[in-house]
């Protein structure tokens, strides 16, 4: 009975463990390292500076891509993927593996919304 439990235990656990390797789809908006998910700080000094001017300055400036969705942070491990520089500052939907707060984007589009 003991080593039942012992396998059916193990079992589920393999199995959340597939599950939070799975690819995801969410919806949010690419932002930079420095701002976080809003530019209001930024905009406060220049009212013309749209999210996607802040983020690709604070990126040039040495800031990293970032993916803000359902209130949350996420870091883009693929920093170099064309596709963040192309949204910069917009609402996106991401398709990817989430690892912690870090996401492996396969797929980013805008988003329909």
């Amino acid at each position: 009975m003991r080593k039942a439990g012992l396998f059916v235990a193990a079992t589920v656990l393999c199995w959340s463990a597939a599950a939070f390797a799975a690819e995801q789809t969410l919806t949010g908006t690419i932002s930079d390292s420095r701002c976080g998910a809003t530019h209001k700080a930024m905009q406060e000094h220049n009212k013309d500076l749209t999210d996607r001017n802040c983020t690709d300055a604070c990126v040039k400036g040495g800031a990293k891509y970032i993916f803000a969705s359902g209130g949350k942070i996420y870091t883009f491990e693929n920093q170099n993927d064309p596709a963040l520089a192309m949204n910069s500052g917009q609402s996106v939907s991401v398709t990817g593996e989430l690892r912690g707060n870090t996401i492996v984007a396969s797929k980013i589009s805008k988003s329909k919304s």
